[in-house]
C-alpha cells in the first residue's frame, strides 16, 4: 500500500471528480447506521458498497435504509451489496476490494457480534483492554487483504483502535489510517458540559483540545472522574481560552446513555465524521479537526488535523497546544489503567493488575504477552473461558 499522503492525493482527485466510493465491511448496527448517514448526506457523488457474509440479511437492511431515505427525499447514493464474504478468508476480501476499488474502507465487523464487551469487563475488571485479541481478529485479515490488493483506500477501524492499530504497526503489518469512536465519543460530551458551565447555548462554538486513552473515555463518561489522572485539556469559546474547573467539567460529562445497540449511533457518526472531514477538507480547502484513537500507530487517542500541508492533502497529530510527548504520556497512563501495559514488537502486553483482576473475576489466567501469531488462539480462549460462561450466567 502507498503512504497515507499518496493515497489521500488519489482520493482528492476522486472527490473533485465527484466519484467517491465507501465500502462498509460488516452491516451490524454500526454499519447500518453509517449506511443511513451516508444516504442522508444526499450526495450523488457518493456510492456505497456493503460487504458481509449473509447477502439476504444485508439486502433487507439496505432496502429499509434506501426507502426511508427516499421518503425523506434524500436518497441520491447508489448502494451495492457483496454477500458471501467470510472475514476469515483473506483472498475473498481481497477480491471484493479489487472489484470495487473503494476510496474508503470502514471495518465495522465484530469477532463476537451482538455483545457489548464492556457489559462484562467494566463491572468486573474496570478495563476494556482484555478484549484486544477479539478487536484485532478481523481487521488484521482486512488489512492483509488491503495490502495484497494494493488498495488506495483510506481504512477506518471501529473497534479499540487505541491498541489495535499500534499492535498491527508494531508487527510490521499494514494498519488502518484512522480509528473511529472512543475519544471521539467523549469530546462532544465535554463540549455540551463546557457550554452549560459557561452559560451559553451555542455549544458549537466551544472547542476542545484533549488527549486520552480508552479508559478515560469510559471512566469520564460513566463516572465523571479521571481516577486522579491529570489529562491534557483546554477549553475555548469562540477562539478564546476559558479557565474552567476540569473536575467540574468531567463531572458534567456523566450523562445517561443507552446500553443497547443504539449506542452505536456514536461509532457510526464517528466513521461518518472522518469520511466527511476528508471530503470537506478538499471541497472547502480548510483543515478539519477530528479526535482519533491509534492514529499513526500511536497508542491512545489524539487530536488530528486533516487538511493541506505544504500544498498537499495530509493528516497529522495536532501539536498546536500540547506536544506529542505530553499527550502520549497521558495516553499510556490511560491505556495501562485499561489493562494494556504496552504494544511492542508485535506483542500486546497486559498489565499485571488486569491479569490478577481477570483471575479473581473470571477464574482464568490471561497470558502476560499476546504475540501476533497467537491472536486467534487467545481470542478463542477469551470467548470460551470468559464470554460464554458470563453469558450463561445471565
Amino acid at each position: 500500500m502507498r503512504t497515507l499522503q499518496e493515497r489521500l492525493k488519489i482520493i482528492e482527485r476522486h472527490i473533485n471528480e465527484k466519484n467517491i466510493k465507501v465500502m462498509i465491511i460488516g452491516l451490524g448496527s454500526v454499519g447500518f447506521y453509517l449506511l443511513d448517514y451516508l444516504i442522508s448526506k444526499n450526495d450523488p457523488g457518493i456510492s456505497v458498497v456493503v460487504v458481509g457474509r449473509d447477502e439476504e440479511k444485508m439486502q433487507t437492511k439496505v432496502n429499509i435504509t434506501r426507502i426511508a431515505g427516499l421518503i425523506r427525499g434524500i436518497n441520491k447514493s447508489h448502494v451495492y451489496i457483496e454477500g458471501g464474504v467470510d472475514l476469515n478468508d483473506i483472498d475473498t476480501i481481497q477480491k471484493v476490494i479489487e472489484k470495487h476499488q473503494p476510496d474508503f474502507i470502514v471495518n465495522s465487523s465484530r469477532a463476537y457480534p451482538g455483545l457489548k464487551y464492556g457489559s462484562i469487563s467494566w463491572a468486573n475488571v474496570r478495563a476494556y483492554g482484555i478484549w484486544s485479541p477479539l478487536a484485532i481478529r478481523f481487521i488484521k485479515n482486512i488489512m492483509e487483504a488491503c495490502d495484497k490488493a494494493d488498495t488506495d483506500a483510506i481504512v477506518i477501524n471501529t473497534s479499540y483502535s487505541d491498541a489495535i492499530i499500534p499492535w498491527l504497526k508494531s508487527a510490521g503489518k499494514a494498519y488502518p489510517d484512522f480509528g473511529s469512536g472512543n475519544l471521539n465519543h467523549l469530546v462532544p460530551r465535554m463540549k455540551f458540559a463546557a457550554a452549560e458551565i459557561l452559560g451559553v447555548e451555542d455549544y458549537w462554538n466551544v472547542d476542545i483540545m484533549f488527549a486520552a486513552g480508552h479508559f478515560h473515555d469510559v471512566c469520564i463518561s460513566k463516572e465523571g472522574q479521571t481516577e486522579d489522572v491529570d489529562l491534557p485539556l483546554k477549553i475555548y469559546y469562540k477562539g478564546q481560552e476559558k479557565e474552567l474547573s476540569n473536575d467540574q467539567l468531567y463531572s458534567a460529562c456523566k450523562i445517561a446513555m443507552p446500553v443497547d445497540q443504539t449506542r452505536n449511533m456514536m461509532n457510526a457518526s464517528s466513521n461518518y465524521q472522518i469520511i466527511t472531514a476528508v471530503i470537506e477538507a478538499v471541497r472547502r480547502h480548510e483543515d478539519q479537526k477530528v479526535f482519533i484513537p491509534g492514529f499513526g500507530g500511536n497508542i491512545g487517542g489524539y487530536p488530528v488535523q486533516i487538511g493541506y500541508k505544504d500544498g498537499q492533502l495530509d493528516a497529522w497529530i495536532d501539536e498546536s497546544v500540547f506536544s506529542f510527548e505530553e499527550m502520549n504520556k497521558s495516553d499510556r497512563v490511560s491505556m495501562a489503567l485499561d489493562g494494556v501495559e504496552d504494544v511492542v514488537n508485535g506483542e500486546l502486553i497486559y498489565t499485571d493488575a488486569l491479569i490478577e483482576k481477570a483471575k479473581m473475576a473470571f477464574g482464568v489466567r490471561l497470558p502476560k504477552k499476546v504475540p501476533f501469531e497467537d491472536i486467534e488462539k487467545t481470542a478463542e480462549f477469551i470467548i470460551d473461558e470468559i464470554i460464554l460462561p458470563q453469558i450463561e450466567k445471565k
